[in-house]
């Protein structure tokens, strides 16, 4: 690679950190989500048109993907804010001290967790599907839908931990953009791919359900491909590069932070899949309904991770240069900003539930569910918002016992209610919704305590720069 090609990238890079570390809060914070969130409304469009195509199968499909739906949010979310949130809080830390060599270096252990847990992962859920998708509820065609659903989708899941882990690299450097472009460049051809298989069209075969599992594989693959020649070459202010010698600091720099957030991220969504047990102890049609209301309830997550992202790179950043304070007035701002967002969402989706779930169903007691869950429990969104985003600012300080604690006391508040609620009033789906509606106030609240307590040497922080 020649220095003309390189240099572009390590020209921008400077300039990205010292906007970072000396910048307008707020102005900096929405200029570096905007592409994420850009991202995030691609693939929510692609999630969307995917319910819709597997709706089109029947109850039973569409109860077989709410199975499988908290565990590909789970991969989701633990090679994308676990893992690839320690990546990108390793190389925000390094790169905002100055040291640009450690950077690179990350770079190259963040692609090998990547693929071994990548591959880990698959393995694993490919070999235990069956049982696992029967313990959350499932039985009948709705099971064997869930199996086959997952089955072709984590055969290509190693590309999903590559794709998410090596566009954490490219965040925490603070570029945005490229992970961007290729995410969303993607999203056109998956939603003509997913029908095509699922339907059939010319030579292809219909595959059903299966079909939309092998779109999903494929368009991780191909992005993967595009990650890495982006970061072979040196673009985007970090660079992948061949001969760097394995260290166990620089896997420690990772795991250290990416380990306790995946384990967050398991938590999580635990606490879904309490949700989901619960509920699929009255009916598979009930089930299908709160599966298609608690999707936007996880569109929630890729909103605030586009926020998310950006607080990562800038807290990181900034305790790196040793900025706390600072650190601590982007934290709240990006807090203040995730509440906003995810309460509007919420808000939508209470006062009109039944046009979203009709877009997937006509099944009345499906309506139902997903709008009982809606009108109750998505008023409270704002508090995961604010959850969420402080979460990723502890990814970005690196330091995570206190969202370990937020997402054991809601999943303790969800079994703990949920079972006390199936004992003293079975089948109550609305007394179910209002557990959920005191977990996500409890996730906020513990959150948010870690960052109201006085740093040595400035005040308390304001919730705007």
């Amino acid at each position: 690679m020649s220095q003309a090609a390189t240099a572009p990238a390590g020209a921008r890079a400077p300039a990205r950190t010292q906007r970072i570390l000396h910048g307008p809060v707020l102005a900096t914070l929405l200029a570096l989500a905007a592409p994420n969130l850009v991202v995030m409304l691609a693939q929510a469009t692609a999630n969307f048109l995917e319910s819709y195509y597997v709706g089109l199968l029947g109850v039973d499909a569409l109860a077989g993907a709410a199975l499988v739906f908290p565990l590909v949010m789970l991969m989701m979310m633990m090679s994308a804010g676990g893992i690839g949130g320690g990546i990108s809080s390793a190389i925000a830390r390094a790169l905002g001290a100055g040291d640009h060599e450690r950077a690179d270096a990350l770079a190259l252990h963040a692609a090998v967790i990547a693929t071994v847990l990548g591959l880990l992962c698959s393995a694993l859920v490919i070999l235990f599907a069956r049982p696992l998708y029967a313990l959350l509820g499932g039985e009948g065609a709705a099971l064997d839908a869930a199996v086959a659903y997952s089955t072709a989708l984590f055969s290509g899941v190693t590309f999903l931990w590559l794709m998410n882990g090596l566009s954490a690299v490219l965040r925490g450097a603070g570029n945005m953009r490229a992970p961007a472009w290729v995410l969303t460049g993607g999203v056109p051809g998956l939603l003509v791919l997913s029908p095509a298989l699922i339907f059939g069209v010319g030579p292809l075969p219909a595959l059903g359900i299966v079909g939309a599992g092998l779109a999903l594989a494929i368009y991780y693959l191909v992005a993967t491909l595009i990650l890495l020649a982006v970061l072979v070459r040196g673009h985007g202010g970090v660079r992948l590069r061949q001969g760097v010698a394995l260290r166990r600091d620089l896997f420690a720099a990772i795991l250290g932070v990416g380990l306790w957030s995946s384990l967050n991220t398991v938590l999580s969504n635990l606490c879904v899949m309490a949700a989901t047990f619960f509920v699929a102890r009255t009916s598979m049609e009930a089930l299908a309904g709160f599966g298609l209301g608690i999707r936007i309830e996880y569109l929630q997550i890729p909103i605030v991770f586009g926020f998310g992202t950006a607080l990562v790179a800038m807290v990181g950043m900034n305790l790196g240069a040793g900025q706390a304070h600072r650190a601590r007035r982007i934290a709240w701002t990006g807090a203040a900003v995730a509440f906003i967002a995810t309460e509007a969402v919420g808000l939508t989706a209470a006062f009109f539930p039944e046009p979203w779930l009709r877009l997937f169903t006509d099944d009345a007691e499906a309506i139902a569910t997903g709008a009982l869950y809606l009108r109750t429990v998505a008023p409270a969104y704002g508090f995961l918002g604010v959850g969420l985003a402080l979460y990723f600012a502890s990814q970005g300080a690196g330091r995570m016992t206190w969202p370990l604690l937020g997402s054991a006391v809601r999943l303790g508040i969800l079994i703990a209610g949920g079972s006390l609620m199936a004992w003293l009033r079975p089948g109550d789906l609305a007394a179910l919704c209002a557990v959920m509606v005191a977990a996500l106030i409890g996730i906020a609240l513990v959150n948010g305590l870690p960052w109201l307590r006085q740093l040595p040497g400035g005040p308390l922080l304001k919730l705007v720069p």
